[in-house]
């Protein structure tokens, strides 16, 4: 009997939790917001991994009939995902300004510096084949938001499952949002939460915060929400549906 096809798997993740400290640096005295809440390193001018050249096949057509492509690359996804990754970002909204220093490429190691433990998350990350990393943020009025795209290399094993079922696990920590959140409209896997408290330092305002994640392909969608007042369910789940609706 033929051996069966290997499937890609997910694999169980070790829980990898977000920093929580560097979420006081998102809020100047008095509760003003500024700058990106996370504070990682982004590298704007690195180039993403070299792509393989794109085959273009024609269809033999009856002698004097037009060729016709087979598929075009704006309707194939995969061409469209193994582009450039900032592209598919969702642009920010009009009147917001752009966070200069957080815009374009995030490398492994500053992506696994967001995390408590950054050594074990980079090892992590390596075992579920990370890729590339994009990042945009914008702010507006005492409000900031950010968008990250993190691709993995899904082959034998499913990184961008592995890793989305890791963030998720601890989301309803009361450390953390408090609640399941709610699904994604079109997403299998995608959610929002909106934490059930703001977190509150002496000398500050509080600090409100929303997460959306979710997995298309081998991309993970991850948007962190923070105001100085309470943050729409509607708002949060209405960026992540469009930013998900690009991949």
């Amino acid at each position: 009997m033929d051996d069966a096809q290997e499937e890609p798997v997910v694999q169980e993740p070790p829980v990898r939790r977000r920093r929580t400290g560097l979420l006081i640096s998102c809020a100047a005295v008095l509760g003003v917001v500024a700058g990106v809440c996370t504070g990682y390193v982004v590298q704007a001018g690195r180039a993403p991994d070299p792509l393989p050249p794109l085959a273009q096949e024609t269809v033999a057509q009856a002698k004097g009939g037009p060729a016709h492509e087979v598929a075009a690359a704006t309707g194939d996804r995969r061409v469209r995902t193994d582009g450039d990754l900032r592209k598919l970002l969702v642009p920010r909204p009009s009147g917001a300004q752009t966070a200069d220093e957080a815009q374009g490429w995030l490398d492994q190691y500053g992506f696994a510096g967001l995390f408590e433990h950054p050594d074990d998350v980079f090892g992590d990350l390596s075992d579920d084949s990370f890729r590339r990393a994009a990042v945009a943020s914008w702010e507006q009025g005492k409000s900031a938001t950010e968008v990250q795209l993190i691709q993995f290399r899904d082959a034998k094993s499913l990184g961008s499952r592995t890793f989305l079922k890791g963030q998720k696990s601890y989301m309803a920590d009361s450390d953390w949002a408090g609640n399941d959140g709610r699904p994604i409209p079109g997403s299998s896997n995608g959610r929002v939460y909106v934490f059930d408290r703001p977190d509150r330092k002496p000398g500050y305002l509080p600090l409100y915060r929303a997460r959306a994640l979710a997995a298309r392909g081998d991309i993970v969608m991850d948007i962190w929400f923070y105001d100085t007042k309470p943050i729409s369910k509607k708002t949060a789940m209405a960026l992540a549906e469009r930013q998900l609706e690009r991949l």
